[in-house]
């Protein structure tokens, strides 16, 4: 796998990495790690499963034409409606790239690890998942006139919606935000710069985080090409996904028809592009953030050790400590996607049970 690649690697990494390596004649990734997924737990009470449309001031008007009302998935925990005075903390939860909200329950195994980790001593809580996909497959969670401003969407619309819908504790002490792949960029990246809003995260596998070059040749040029054609559907994942990257970061609303600027032009790196996407890369953001992640209750990082994704991972977790902000990693067995069932009952759930605030 080439570092771009891995840099730009989504909710699919895995499964794509070992067919990737073998189109390009490079020889074949390891074989896969066995999905962990937990048993059902007996006796573990069903929570209260809503699927809802909610519309996003921060999205009308996306150059792209997605609609800016959005398919969100809530979890409500079994006694919510049994006891009608309690008010519940928040999770909200974000996928990965190339998928939907839908698509990740099944990766997550969503809501039989939610119920599990609740049977397991983990606290009720309210568990939220949107839909974040666009034209070009993913948001990047990032504030856009081209994809419009997902970062508003997820830490304004999205969570004003569900206080005012939802008996929730409307504090930021009762708020925490997650993530896995794109979702975990998308968390540590709204994380930074909404201390406001949430007090714990916990970003999963995240994606994205260094400050990376230009794309390969090969693949710049058929970046360009579909540009000129309007169209990225038919691009493989990779491609596609450098696309979602330049609708988030180096939109240009005077060049359409996909109102974005390329890292490339006619095959020559564009410096000024380039410089735009670096400023968007966490690992590069993180130090103008620092007053702001001090203000957090807990900090949670995760990453399999089969990942490529584990190196820059690790590295945020060493900035932090360097920062003396205390935050925990974890470098377990398995690759990007294999364990995060497991993880997201057994660690993820009991991470924010024990963090975020209760009435």
């Amino acid at each position: 796998m080439r570092i771009w690649q891995i840099a730009l690697a989504g909710s699919v990494f895995a499964a794509l990495a070992s067919t990737a390596g073998a189109q390009q004649g490079q020889p074949a990734q390891p074989a896969r790690p066995p999905l962990m997924v937990p048993a059902p737990v007996p006796g573990a009470a069903p929570v209260i499963v809503e699927k809802i449309k909610v519309h996003g001031v921060s999205l009308e008007g996306n150059l792209e034409g997605d609609s800016p009302d959005r398919d969100v998935i809530v979890y409500l925990p079994p006694n919510y409606n049994k006891d009608k005075a309690r008010r519940y903390p928040v999770l909200y939860a974000l996928h990965g790239y190339s998928i939907s909200n839908e698509k990740w329950t099944t990766e997550i195994h969503t809501p039989q690890t939610i119920e599990g980790a609740f049977a397991t001593g983990s606290r009720e809580m309210i568990v939220v998942l949107a839909n974040a996909q666009t034209l070009h497959n993913g948001s990047m969670y990032s504030n856009s006139p081209t994809t419009g401003n997902w970062e508003d969407f997820i830490s304004r619309d999205l969570v004003a919606y569900i206080d005012g819908h939802y008996r929730t504790i409307a504090n930021r002490l009762s708020r925490g935000i997650a993530g896995h792949s794109m979702g975990g960029y998308g968390t540590t990246r709204i994380a930074m710069r909404h201390p406001d809003v949430f007090s714990v995260f916990y970003a999963m596998s995240p994606c994205c985080m260094s400050a990376r070059g230009a794309p390969p040749a090969e693949m710049a040029k058929k970046m360009e090409a579909a540009k000129a054609a309007g169209s990225s559907a038919d691009l493989d994942f990779f491609t596609r996904a450098t696309f979602a990257s330049a609708a988030a970061w180096s939109p240009n609303p005077k060049a359409p028809p996909l109102y974005i600027d390329l890292p490339t032009k006619d095959g020559v790196p564009q410096p000024d592009i380039m410089a735009k996407w670096a400023a968007n890369a966490p690992l590069a953001m993180v130090d103008q953030y620092i007053a702001n992640l001090r203000q957090y209750k807990a900090i949670a990082l995760d990453v399999g050790d089969q990942d490529g994704l584990k190196t820059d991972t690790a590295e945020l977790h060493r900035i932090l400590d360097s920062y003396g902000i205390v935050n925990s990693f974890e470098l377990y067995s398995g690759d990007h996607v294999s364990a995060v069932a497991d993880r997201w009952q057994n660690h993820v759930m009991p991470f924010f049970s024990k963090n975020l605030a209760g009435e």
